[in-house]
């Protein structure tokens, strides 16, 4: 193991003590900054794409300060910011509101719009509480000079909302183990991969969960899943160990293992028991579709 996939491990790992106060049912014993590193490391995956790369592993010791990818698409050509502290190049400058705004509107403090590359459509769901908990955690992370090439619009940016998550969910809400599976997989933004069309148009309406894209990057190609309730298609004939097993681990019903963009198992595994099995209660009332 690399010594960058170790720190990796190690800082995403930091997840599990906050999942450790962590009680069935929502109720949650966590302070804020517990909760927000929960949260950020072990559900909404935010070093995949704000983290620089190295090998197979994370540079933590620069987390936060840009990631390495590019996305180049017909509207848009962009990289994952800088959102540490620094002044000059990330976000230092930034207000904790603005920070809020951004990651739920989509909007820099400037009123430029981010790409939809950035799923703030997804974190519209946020409880306050969580809003507050995700913006605190990033916040602390350390100022890392870096100065990120700047987006490229190319088009005017369009998002579509997601259904019933256009709004912040009551913290009440999160009692209820389907309405938490929903609220997870939404901060997860599952459906960002598997509701696009194979011509990567993202279909919420349609398309919910049914998958079929491709995806092609140096590691090669890989198909979103059908995840729907459909028996053949879909995963509706999966057992719970089985849907835990590609959640938890990056292993597939066949014995494979996933490729990215699905290999999240390195966060999902510090979910606790309870929000795996949330998700995958909620997983089971998708309408099947072939």
């Amino acid at each position: 193991m690399t010594r960058s996939a170790r720190t990796t491990d190690v800082a995403i790992g930091l997840a599990m003590l906050a999942a450790a106060a962590t009680s069935a049912g929502g109720a949650r014993a966590e302070t804020q900054m517990e909760r927000g590193a929960y949260l950020v490391n072990s559900v909404m995956a935010c070093d995949g794409c704000h983290t620089p790369r190295q090998g197979p592993g994370f540079v933590m010791e620069r987390r936060f300060s840009g990631g390495s990818q590019t996305w180049d698409t017909p509207a848009y050509t962009v990289k994952g910011a800088n959102i540490t502290r620094d002044k000059e190049t990330g976000i230092g400058a930034w207000s904790h509101d603005e920070l809020k705004r951004t990651l739920t509107e989509g909007v820099r403090p400037n009123g430029i719009p981010l790409s939809p590359q950035m799923p703030f459509v997804f974190y519209k769901i946020m409880t306050p509480r969580d809003l507050d908990a995700v913006a605190t955690y990033i916040e602390s992370a350390a100022p890392v000079a870096n100065a990120v090439q700047a987006p490229s619009y190319k088009a005017e940016m369009k998002f579509a909302l997601i259904p019933g998550a256009d709004k912040p969910m009551a913290e009440a809400d999160l009692r209820d183990p389907l309405k938490r599976g929903f609220y997870l997989a939404t901060i997860a933004h599952c459906m960002e991969c598997h509701s696009r069309r194979p011509d990567g148009v993202q279909d919420y309406a349609g398309w919910w969960g049914r998958g079929g894209f491709e995806f092609r990057d140096t590691w090669g190609s890989a198909v979103a899943r059908n995840i729907t309730s459909h028996k053949a298609a879909g995963i509706g004939a999966w057992t719970d160990a089985e849907i835990k097993r590609v959640l938890v681990e990056g292993i597939g019903r066949d014995g494979r293992t996933l490729k990215p963009p699905m290999a999240r198992h390195i966060y999902f595994k510090h979910m606790t028991g309870d929000d795996v099995g949330a998700i995958i209660a909620w997983l089971r009332t998708l309408p099947a579709l072939e």
